[in-house]
């Protein structure tokens, strides 16, 4: 219940640090479409909201596993759009080509592939989490929110 009040209550902050974050987004591996993906299979959560010192958010992403093969899916449609996808290109990593080689078994093994993309993922949602603990402290909202999760609030 505390988890769900904290990010209730910092929904506007969130928006600015997606803002601020997208610029991180366009030079990673992942487009804007597949980071949203991934955002929706991540929660974020405060370790030891107890404690001052030590609290601090922390990406759980744990789910990350179910949506793995749906990034390649977004990846082959952009790519079947000829790049029409916006910022998926290069960046990406992937693409048409790359799609129907992994589909006839010459791009690789998938399970390294998806291990690749799970911890580049994990890196990228923990960035996003230090940031926004980050943004929250700048704003002097750190505190409160740190003890909603706690339940001292």
């Amino acid at each position: 219940m505390s988890q769900q009040s904290w990010n209730d209550r910092i929904v506007g902050e969130r928006m600015a640090v997606d803002q601020e974050f997208s610029t991180r987004i366009a030079g990673s591996r992942f487009s804007s479409q597949e980071w949203s993906l991934i955002m929706t299979a991540t929660e974020f959560e405060i370790e030891r909201p107890e404690d001052p010192d030590r609290a601090r958010i922390v990406a759980n992403t744990e789910k990350l596993e179910q949506i793995l093969p749906e990034l390649e899916n977004v990846r082959s449609q952009a790519g079947a759009m000829g790049g029409m996808g916006g910022d998926s290109g290069a960046s990406s990593g992937g693409g048409l080509v790359d799609s129907i080689k992994g589909a006839l078994g010459m791009g690789g093994d998938g399970a390294t592939s998806y291990e690749a993309e799970r911890q580049a993922a994990e890196e990228l949602t923990q960035e996003y989490a230090e940031e926004l603990q980050s943004h929250l402290e700048s704003k002097g909202r750190w505190d409160s929110v740190r003890n909603v999760a706690a339940g001292t609030d």
